[in-house]
């Protein structure tokens, strides 16, 4: 009897080890919520991603890519509005912190929150930089400099083809 109970509890235990994880959740900052949300992390194959996305944004934001310079479709808008992931749609940057920043891409001083970007090092091209990446589905973004306008003195220098521009009505 003992032994069958010991059968039991381990085939139990192996059921319990073998069900499936609950999504992996994050904290964001949703622009027009005004506070912190709690939101599954978005994760998908890159067949998914693909199946999705432009050639040019998938290059980009899930490749780690950049957009030629003075081509990306947002490095000279002027509206007001609110920049999002292109992947997962996470809000990242307002326009009231976009600035002409002269590189030919679209920069800010800073992002609607810190919890909505997540940032690593980057050594490519033979230079030390800090890569942001959309934290709720790890798009590449862009790379940040400390070269940028106050109040932060941040250039958060971004890939037009990783985000989505969605303008106040």
């Amino acid at each position: 009897m003992k032994w069958w109970n010991g059968v039991w509890v381990l085939l139990a235990a192996a059921s319990i080890a073998s069900a499936p994880a609950a999504p992996a959740k994050i904290m964001i900052y949703p622009a027009k919520k005004r506070g912190i949300v709690i939101v599954v992390i978005v994760v998908k194959s890159d067949a998914e991603w693909e199946m999705i996305m432009t050639r040019e944004e998938f290059r980009v934001a899930r490749r780690a890519g950049t957009e030629l310079v003075f081509t990306g479709e947002y490095w000279n808008i002027h509206a007001t509005g609110i920049y999002r992931c292109v992947c997962c749609g996470t809000d990242l940057f307002s326009s009231d912190a976009k600035f002409e920043s002269g590189t030919g891409w679209p920069s800010f001083t800073a992002p609607i929150a810190k919890e909505n970007i997540a940032d690593r090092s980057d050594a490519s091209l033979l230079m030390d930089r800090t890569e942001i990446r959309c934290a709720r589905c790890d798009a590449h973004l862009g790379h940040v400099f400390d070269d940028g306008p106050k109040p932060t003195g941040l250039r958060y220098c971004m890939n037009s083809a990783a985000l989505k521009f969605d303008p106040l009505k």
